[in-house]
């Protein structure tokens, strides 16, 4: 399989992966331009597209897509039934594509339907997990958030994280600035600004790597939980995940 991501907006990725045949699978085509240049570019012919969640620049491709190809199935979750879904499917479904099986996982947390989609090794994670971060709460609550992160934390190391947007750099400077001295974070941080400044994309990266550099996945972190506030662990892990998520939005 051929993992590809096609720039989209100001730093969206549109996900696609194609076998060698040129079938093609389409994650998240918030424009349908950008998608049909890759498609006519490189003779791919489109074999499903899914959805993460009911955002406009995640869905916002899909009908003129279904108006070039009208049999084309679209998968995502209930908040999409209105903008080109086809196919609706929730946590525990299982969905084949491409010889491929996919798990759908509910990661609520951004918006309170927003799933993902799992096999191995990619994870097309939407709005939920980032490199070096998470999501904003446009809906839900952090501790529903925390807990998305949870399960996503379960998946091998070796798994592929394909978020939806070029957030890495921005990401990395606010890790940076509580952990200074963590030479896995400083370090990263400085490859991240040397790639791109060659605007260089930095995605896909490792859950292994992201559960070294990413704080959101290091809540159980002592030096972490002191540098935001807690003076004695707190009662529970969620509320660290909150207060990280309080001060990137105001970083």
């Amino acid at each position: 399989m051929n993992l590809t991501s096609i720039p989209a907006f100001q730093d969206n990725y549109i996900w696609t992966l194609n076998n060698d045949r040129g079938d093609c699978l389409i994650v998240d085509p918030g424009e349908a331009a950008p998608v049909l240049t890759a498609m006519e570019k490189n003779q791919w012919r489109p074999a499903a597209i899914l959805l993460t969640h009911h955002h406009h620049d995640h869905v916002g491709g899909v009908k003129e897509l279904l108006q070039h190809f009208p049999d084309l199935v679209v998968y995502g979750p209930q908040e999409t039934q209105d903008k080109g879904s086809n196919r609706l499917v929730a946590e525990g479904d299982k969905v084949a594509i491409l010889g491929l099986e996919f798990s759908v996982i509910a990661t609520p947390g951004h918006t309170l339907g927003h799933i993902s989609y799992y096999s191995a090794p990619y994870l097309f994670c939407g709005d939920t997990l980032f490199s070096g971060g998470c999501g904003r709460l446009f809906e839900g609550t952090p501790q529903q958030m925390f807990n998305s992160f949870q399960k996503l934390n379960q998946l091998p190391g070796e798994t592929l994280v394909c978020c939806a947007h070029e957030y890495t750099l921005s990401n990395m400077k606010f890790a940076c600035s509580l952990l200074p001295q963590d030479t896995k974070i400083a370090g990263y941080y400085r490859e991240i600004k040397e790639l791109r400044a060659k605007n260089a994309v930095s995605l896909p990266v490792t859950l292994a790597f992201e559960r070294q550099i990413n704080v959101f996945l290091r809540t159980q972190d002592a030096d972490l939980q002191k540098v935001i506030g807690f003076e004695t662990p707190p009662q529970q892990e969620w509320q660290v995940f909150a207060t990280l998520r309080e001060k990137k939005d105001h970083f």
